[in-house]
């Protein structure tokens, strides 16, 4: 499984050439918080959007915790996409580490 840490994640964002965002999560979890210009698909859906993403974009896939975004991740990576990392600890990790000021649930 191809992870990425928050703090690693946080690194790229901060230059130029920033891996695709894909939140994974439900509605209700994307209006608590998320990170900025991320591509939002929930799990359920992600079968019949898939199209909806390049299969040459370096991905980087998030949820609540990371478990979500690790099947997603693994799912795609089997359809033939290119560069997949799943955010280790999802956003959970992310507001504990990278983001204290977000909102966590």
């Amino acid at each position: 499984m191809a992870e990425i840490t928050p703090q690693a994640l946080k690194a790229r964002l901060d230059k130029p050439g920033a891996p695709l965002l894909l939140d994974v999560r439900q509605d209700w979890e994307t209006k608590l918080c998320r990170l900025p210009n991320a591509v939002h698909i929930p799990i359920e859906e992600i079968e019949m959007r898939v199209e909806e993403l390049n299969r040459e974009d370096d991905i980087v896939v998030y949820c609540h915790q990371g478990v979500r975004s690790a099947a997603v991740a693994e799912f795609l990576r089997s359809l033939g996409f290119k560069s997949v990392q799943n955010l280790s600890g999802g956003l959970d990790l992310w507001a504990r580490t990278v983001d204290q000021g977000m909102r966590r649930y």
